[in-house]
């Protein structure tokens, strides 16, 4: 793993924690930046380069699984690997009902460690090409498909998305034959799961 896998986001209050950890990290050659605590995270973030989040369960202020929900609010899906002293089942099954990458007991071992955040930071490239290969393909569509699309998605039926676009439900129905072939769907529940950015 090299800095150019991408970087690992450390939030713990424990200075003796972040030193530890980012020295280990520095020394296989993976880009580190250290936080305190998940509001000081929260406020530098920005969901642009591959990365997984390293944090403690218990901080000050938000907690681990608070800074968990929060990034979830903002819509950033950035793998999470919630890290404790402090471990029991419930708040481990939490942590992972709550989409979390991966949940580890301190001491952790440093091979065991290492393989996790290398697995989150090739999850994080691997989301992040396959959302660059749907936005090339929305490139593919027309601005009338993009319109048909976009009413698609917010539940319309044919009939009224004719009716907005000023188009018969037949062409309608033949924009979405063509949204759908260019979009490589074969039905319209995965044209909808896909939530294209249009």
């Amino acid at each position: 793993m090299t800095s150019a896998d991408g970087t690992v986001f450390l939030v713990d209050d424990d200075p003796g924690v972040r030193d530890s950890l980012s020295l280990l990290l520095s020394l296989k050659g993976v880009r580190t930046q250290a936080f305190v605590s998940g509001e000081s995270f929260m406020a530098s973030y920005r969901d642009a380069d591959v990365g997984c989040v390293l944090t403690d369960l218990r901080m000050p202020g938000m907690s681990g699984l608070e800074l968990q929900a929060a990034l979830q609010s903002r819509g950033v899906t950035v793998p999470v690997i919630v890290l404790t002293a402090h471990g029991d089942v419930a708040t481990a099954r939490a942590a992972l009902k709550s989409g979390a990458f991966d949940y580890l007991e301190k001491p952790v071992d440093d091979a065991m460690l290492l393989d996790v955040l290398t697995n989150a930071l090739r999850a994080d490239r691997e989301r992040r090409a396959s959302h660059g290969t749907r936005d090339a393909r929305v490139e593919r569509l027309t601005a009338r498909e993009r319109e048909v699309y976009r009413l698609v998605a917010a539940g319309h039926q044919n009939r009224e998305i004719g009716a907005q676009l000023g188009i018969s439900p037949r062409t309608v129905e033949v924009h979405k034959a063509r949204i759908m072939e260019k979009l490589d769907c074969h039905s319209l529940a995965e044209l909808l799961r896909l939530e294209l950015p249009l």
